[in-house]
């Protein structure tokens, strides 16, 4: 099979043929229809988290099952799936308290070498999936059989960007109808965040992020209103429109301490802020502790959209197929595997909401 691997150049991704091992008994190998290219993808590569070269990225995937272990039961060969990074065992303390965002499995599923290079050593898969690769062997845990007609290409968002976004909004706040929302950060997770609230009924929803693109296409996906924090300061820009006090719901989609301190000051007071942006393992930042006490704001982690993905994938599909969730307009560019690395440069330069890389 060909990937696109880290070899511990923060820079690019090497294309590789690779040898992957025998399906396990709880193994699924599947053909892989499309890959979306994620932020976290990129942050991975620039060492948000100790990562060992010698890694498939790409995380975000839709594909056909070709091969299953002899104790798969949840999937069979033929039966179309959408990837979750975040493995659901169904099983686990976790799981059984609809938190399989939290799964206990999830160390054992995706550290697991599933491979060798052409040199001889083993590889491992981002997240236990490695998708960016022609086929990627599974635990059966992590993957999501679903029954639809839509593209791989939009099919694959679900995976990752759709349901962090969208469960932030639904899951993880419970966004109340009539509610103010300020998203701050609006790539491909920040567009779905704005979609969710939209579906909620927040009567209000900022956009707030510096490149004209990402505010345009906020604005005709759901936002109300769009804020450049180049022309002065964030906050004060969305107080003005929220009569002074702030947003009900301020979603952080970047990950670094600097936009987490903002997005609680673009909180009102008893308002809440979701953490969604994945931030560097070490990075800390400071919350003023008399005015956690004082203003009674409410700081929540999101992890994968506080999603229960076998619940939560047909759902999403659901609102795409009846149009309630526009995802044609997420995918800016499609691409093939050998132009991974064109992929994130036009990911860092803001040129683009989503690319896809397509079989």
């Amino acid at each position: 099979m060909r990937a696109a691997l880290y070899t511990g150049d923060a820079g690019t991704l090497a294309i590789e043929q690779l040898t992957p091992n025998p399906p396990g008994p709880r193994d699924v190998v599947v053909e892989i229809g499309a890959s979306g290219v994620c932020h976290s993808d990129l942050s991975l590569m620039r060492g948000y988290v100790p990562l060992p070269p010698g890694m498939v990225l790409g995380h975000e995937a839709a594909g056909r099952v070709v091969e299953v272990g002899a104790k798969v039961s949840r999937v069979k060969k033929g039966d179309r799936v959408v990837a979750s990074f975040v493995p659901s065992c169904g099983a686990c303390w976790y799981c059984l308290r609809e938190q399989s965002e939290l799964c206990e499995r999830e160390n054992e599923i995706t550290m697991q070498a599933r491979g060798t290079r052409p040199g001889g050593g083993m590889y491992m898969c981002m997240t236990g999936l490695g998708t960016f690769a022609d086929v990627m062997t599974v635990d059966e845990a992590s993957v999501v059989k679903v029954e639809t007609q839509l593209a791989d290409a939009q099919l694959a968002l679900i995976s990752c960007g759709v349901t962090t976004g969208v469960g932030a909004a639904l899951n993880t706040a419970k966004v109340k109808p009539g509610a103010t929302v300020a998203v701050l950060g609006c790539g491909g997770v920040g567009q779905a965040v704005i979609q969710g609230a939209r579906i909620a009924g927040a009567s209000r929803i900022i956009a707030v992020d510096p490149q004209h693109l990402k505010r345009d296409v906020a604005l005709t996906l759901g936002a109300t209103d769009a804020v450049d924090p180049a022309k002065g300061d964030p906050v004060a820009q969305v107080q003005a429109l929220t009569g002074g006090r702030g947003a009900d719901y301020a979603f952080e989609v970047i990950g670094l301490p600097e936009t987490m301190q903002t997005a609680y000051r673009l909180a009102r007071r008893g308002g809440e802020v979701i953490i969604v942006g994945m931030a560097r393992f070490e990075a800390q930042f400071q919350l003023p502790a008399f005015g956690i006490f004082f203003e009674q704001k409410t700081v929540k982690g999101c992890k994968y959209g506080s999603a229960q993905v076998r619940r939560d994938f047909p759902r999403f599909i659901e609102l795409i197929e009846t149009r309630r969730f526009d995802i044609s307009s997420m995918v800016s560019r499609t691409l093939k595997l050998d132009a991974i690395n064109e992929a994130f440069r036009a990911m860092e330069a803001g040129e683009v909401i989503r690319t896809v890389i397509t079989s």
